[in-house]
């Protein structure tokens, strides 16, 4: 995809994070950016500042991407006004703050809003838009959002949250391949953000969930509420990544047709290669702690 202007782009988590900076981007691009979001403070006042931001457009949907439902009806209303969707980015997602818990003591409903948000989430916006951009034989794009944790391998600090991004991971490299039989019009790509823990609110997503995911933890039981908690508490790198760099980069990525969003990280290399070393050699894999 050689340029965004003119592009329709649907973007859910759209309203904070990595989410609302693609928003910013694209729109100073030139598409016209449907910002997707289940909170709807937040995307009035999205919606309200990229307005008259850039050449491209802004509008705001409310969208619970837990319910299929939900994301059919997003789906149905973006393409009723524009008849095409060239980019759908599956970024909405959740942090449980589950560091340092065992899995075997982890609340089944954490399990249940994790799975929920960040993997059925991703699965509820590949079936209702895919179809329907086929359909449309425009070029498209649909990029989704994983992590290096889980993505690449998982990390024994963050059960729940390193499941849900490596079923991300595998949801998109079957997208991928599946796309190719269609005459890859439309393709797929998936995001690592990186290459450092990423500057993001997704921690508090604990503060607005829903009733039917609640358990009875205290708030004081959560591992960490920043990501400055989190590096202390995980022993990750006293470095952070901004959500704006990670935006610029999936863009670019996108443009250059590549499907590994993955940026270049000594880290990030070392995992991968660990891992791989680990599989060919059937060796039992060393500690991660």
């Amino acid at each position: 995809m050689e340029t965004f202007a003119g592009k329709v782009a649907v973007v859910t988590g759209g309203a904070s994070g990595v989410g609302r900076c693609l928003c910013d981007q694209l729109v100073a691009a030139g598409a016209d950016v449907i910002v997707a979001d289940i909170d709807k403070q937040r995307l009035d006042q999205v919606a309200e500042e990229l307005n008259g931001s850039g050449p491209g457009s802004a509008a705001r949907l409310e969208v619970d991407v837990t319910k299929e439902s939900s994301v059919d009806a997003l789906a149905e209303q973006v393409f009723a006004k524009h008849g095409r969707v060239n980019l759908l980015f599956n970024n909405a997602g959740v942090g449980l703050g589950e560091a340092q818990k065992k899995i075997w003591s982890i609340p089944i409903n954490d399990w249940n809003w994790g799975m929920d948000v960040n993997v059925l989430g991703v699965v509820h916006g590949i079936k209702a838009f895919v179809p329907r951009m086929l359909e449309s034989g425009e070029e498209g794009v649909v990029i989704n959002t994983s992590s290096s944790n889980g993505g690449l391998r998982s990390l024994p600090n963050t059960p729940v949250y390193a499941a849900t991004k490596a079923a991300v991971t595998s949801i998109s490299e079957v997208l991928y391949q599946q796309l190719l039989r269609e005459g890859n019009r439309v393709k797929a790509a998936i995001l690592f953000p990186g290459p450092h823990t990423v500057n993001t609110g997704i921690l508090a997503s604990r503060l607005v969930r829903p009733d039917e995911y609640a358990n009875a933890e205290p708030e004081d039981a959560v591992a960490y509420k920043t990501m400055e908690d989190l590096i202390k508490t995980t022993g990750l790198e006293m470095q952070l990544t901004e959500p704006e760099e990670v935006a610029t980069f999936a863009l670019d990525g996108i443009q250059q047709g590549r499907f590994w969003l993955i940026p270049e990280s000594e880290r990030g290399d070392k995992m991968v290669t660990d891992r791989t070393k680990e599989i060919l050699s059937r060796q039992n894999p060393v500690s991660a702690w």
